[in-house]
């Protein structure tokens, strides 16, 4: 059977700030994040599974990115950890995401791809992710540049 791939959108408001950086994002600022998810594998081949045909189900897929991050970071605050203040505005407000890299798009993405990969079927590999700051910025992850 053919290797099939599947993308699905998602969409989540999120603001950061990048520590000891020597420009205007060393402030507090926020993003429309726009996210883009691939994953790739062969479909089911089993006539008596009730997905047999499909690869990942659409809702499966939306389960899975939903509750490992769009859950976590929509409407937050991302910070580096060791920021000042940083444990401060954790304990004072609600959703305060305290990391321990510099919150940029490109170490975001990564970070989302290692957890969406470890909590996708035994059958589904990540494929990419493509994560928009804004509609003519983004940055892409390829699993096929990060095999080691």
């Amino acid at each position: 059977m053919s290797i099939i791939r599947i993308t699905k959108e998602f969409r989540y408001e999120g603001a950061h700030a990048l520590y000891n950086y020597d420009g205007k994002c060393r402030n507090i600022h926020g993003h429309s994040y726009v996210m883009y998810v691939t994953v790739k594998g062969t479909p089911i081949d089993d006539d008596s599974d009730c997905k047999n045909g499909m690869l990942l189900d659409f809702s499966d897929f939306k389960r899975i990115v939903n509750d490992t991050i769009i859950e976590k970071f929509d409407h937050a605050l991302v910070l580096r950890s060791e920021a000042p203040v940083a444990f401060e505005l954790a304990n004072a407000y609600e959703k305060v995401v305290l990391v321990d890299f510099q919150p940029t798009c490109e170490n975001l993405i990564a970070y989302f791809a290692s957890v969406i990969g470890s909590h996708l079927p035994e059958n589904v590999e990540l494929h990419s992710i493509r994560l928009h700051e804004s509609p003519s910025s983004f940055v892409e992850w390829y699993a096929q540049d990060n095999c080691r």
